[in-house]
């Protein structure tokens, strides 16, 4: 089975982008890890006290079924000033350490510059395997949506998100990706913003019947090798 690594900028994104999807990748028996590089995130609004961050960082990814969690120091909505090196070669060593085949990361055209270094970090790092003998093959590299983000992708130089893989994540998947959403003290907000219940559940709808398939996640595979 082909280990899954979830990489993104704040506690929470991982949950927006793929929540359901990690979820049932669990139920198949794949190991999925999870790297927040500012796994501090100092400037949230609502921010808890960091035991709080860390025990609803914890619970949010037991619910759905996270193998474990890599915790970056990066500075957050600071990481354009952090060297392009150093972020890449911590992805790296996460990628050769566990073995990953599968990375999914942010959207290059995300409003929030910290997905976009996030993003183009990825981008380095999951050409390892072709820099260092010894190093698993990657076999897909994808994109992934998170909702109060990607919709507001406004550079219009910049290739905007387009999908092309659907997820069914069905309404089992749908339940605990709110649910784990939910352990995150400050996040969720009331109908109409894009973190609210209805608004996550209507873009899963949306998704789905893109894609003639229940309630989905949606990703853009940037390279795959393979069958």
């Amino acid at each position: 089975m082909k280990k899954h690594l979830i990489v993104v900028s704040h506690p929470d994104d991982e949950v927006l982008g793929a929540g359901g999807t990690i979820y049932k990748l669990y139920k198949l028996g794949i190991e999925v890890y999870v790297c927040i590089l500012c796994g501090e995130v100092e400037v949230r609004q609502f921010r808890p006290h960091d035991s709080e961050l860390d025990s609803d960082l914890e619970n949010a990814n037991k619910i759905l079924g996270v193998k474990k969690v890599i915790k970056g120091e990066f500075p957050n909505i600071k990481m354009n000033v952090v060297p392009h090196l150093e972020i890449v070669k911590f992805i790296e060593n996460i990628i050769e350490k566990y073995k990953i085949e599968v990375v999914i990361t942010h959207h290059p055209s995300d409003l929030n510059n910290d997905h976009y270094q996030t993003s183009i970090a990825c981008q380095a790092a999951v050409r390892l395997y072709q820099r260092r003998e010894n190093v698993y093959p990657l076999k897909e590299f994808l994109y992934m949506e998170v909702p109060s983000a990607t919709e507001w992708g406004l550079n219009k130089s910049l290739n905007q998100f387009n999908p092309n893989v659907f997820i069914e994540i069905e309404e089992e998947g749908l339940s605990k990706k709110i649910e784990s959403l939910s352990n995150y003290r400050g996040v969720m907000r009331d109908y109409p913003h894009p973190r609210s219940v209805e608004a996550l559940r209507g873009l899963a709808a949306y998704r789905g019947s893109q894609s003639g398939q229940n309630y989905s996640e949606a990703f853009e595979s940037v390279f795959r090798r393979g069958f």
